[in-house]
């Protein structure tokens, strides 16, 4: 019923995250018409003491600040929600609108067009063809000769180099200093830490690591080493968002889920049928749960709706909904009961 490339998956996040490299992750919806993007805010970033209603008004960009992580604390904001240095955000809005946003900020990140791969794995032969198929120019560095050819040989447009990737020199001689991106894909969670941040300390670049063990990845990421993945986690939010679709045979069912903060908060995309019964009430009627967000609407023509409270759902549409209730498994779940 379902088949999972573990390898494959974690390739194709890497990518998306190198094409917008603001992102500590970047999830699509509605066959990317949306976009979703984890943010942290750093010393000194502008964002820092501004309330989200001022934000809004002043930046005239049509996105949303949907959930914000502030150590343990989850918060799903309102316009009176005041930022702060160190929490990690999730916006949502088209691709080209989340561009706008970062440039209008000034702190817009162009696509890394030069990548360092550390490890010539499987995961780094679906990353590194990807990577070349965007024209990006890639250089995988790997100790054992055996990889090296073979990935020369299919990959003929990316320079491999075979070597010691945890040595200093060989990554100053390939010209680390000057990447746009570093990513770490050797087959020890330890390797590619210590990798990654040597990367964020010589290079300001985009830093990317790749850690097999779950239990580790959130403390991983209080690091400076810029973005984790885990293939382990992402096969399981997979699994999940497969279960949850199947688990209601309506037609609302859940289409697209993504799990953020380990899990303690979902963005799932839904269909609204015309038999859903506060189709065409508009938001701000709607009695929903506590915790329930109404973050982006996509219409039958494609049109896409950063809602507001006179907004509503029509037959057809396609419904972002962020929330920390990890229960929902129809559009009709939003709604509080009695």
């Amino acid at each position: 019923s379902m088949v999972i490339n573990p390898e494959k998956a974690t390739a194709r996040e890497i990518a998306r995250v190198l094409r917008f490299p603001n992102a500590l992750k970047l999830e699509q919806f509605s066959k990317q018409r949306f976009e979703l993007v984890e943010y942290r805010l750093t010393e000194g970033n502008p964002l820092t003491g501004l309330q989200l209603s001022d934000l809004y008004s002043n930046m005239r960009v049509k996105m949303l600040i949907c959930a914000v992580a502030r150590g343990k604390q989850i918060t799903i904001p309102t316009g009176s929600f005041t930022l702060e240095e160190g929490d990690t955000i999730y916006l949502m809005a088209t691709p080209q609108e989340l561009e706008q946003f970062f440039r209008r900020l000034g702190i817009f990140k162009e696509r890394a067009n030069n990548v360092m791969v550390v490890g010539a794995s499987r995961m780094a032969y679906y990353l590194v063809k990807e990577l070349s198929e965007m024209n990006m120019h890639v250089t995988v560095i790997d100790n054992n000769p055996a990889r090296c050819q073979d990935m020369s040989e299919k990959i003929p447009r990316a320079l491999i180099i075979q070597g010691d990737g945890t040595d200093s020199e060989l990554l100053a001689e390939e010209g680390i200093a000057d990447m746009d991106a570093f990513v770490a894909l050797t087959g020890l969670d330890e390797t590619n830490i210590i990798l990654a941040m040597y990367a964020s300390q010589l290079n300001h670049c985009k830093v990317v690591a790749k850690i097999n063990r779950i239990m580790t990845t959130g403390m991983v990421e209080t690091l400076p080493i810029g973005s984790v993945v885990s293939p382990k986690e992402l096969c399981s939010a997979n699994i999940v968002q497969y279960v949850r679709a199947m688990q209601n045979s309506q037609a609302t069912n859940v289409r697209t889920l993504h799990r953020l903060v380990g899990g303690k908060v979902e963005a799932l995309e839904f269909g609204v049928t015309a038999d859903v019964p506060f189709a065409g009430v508009p938001l701000r009627d709607l009695n929903l749960r506590k915790n329930i967000l109404v973050a982006g609407i996509i219409r039958e023509n494609g049109k896409t709706i950063i809602p507001s409270g006179n907004d509503s759902f029509c037959a057809g549409d396609d419904v972002i909904i962020v929330t920390t209730n990890t229960d929902l498994t129809d559009l009709r779940d939003i709604m509080a009961r009695g």
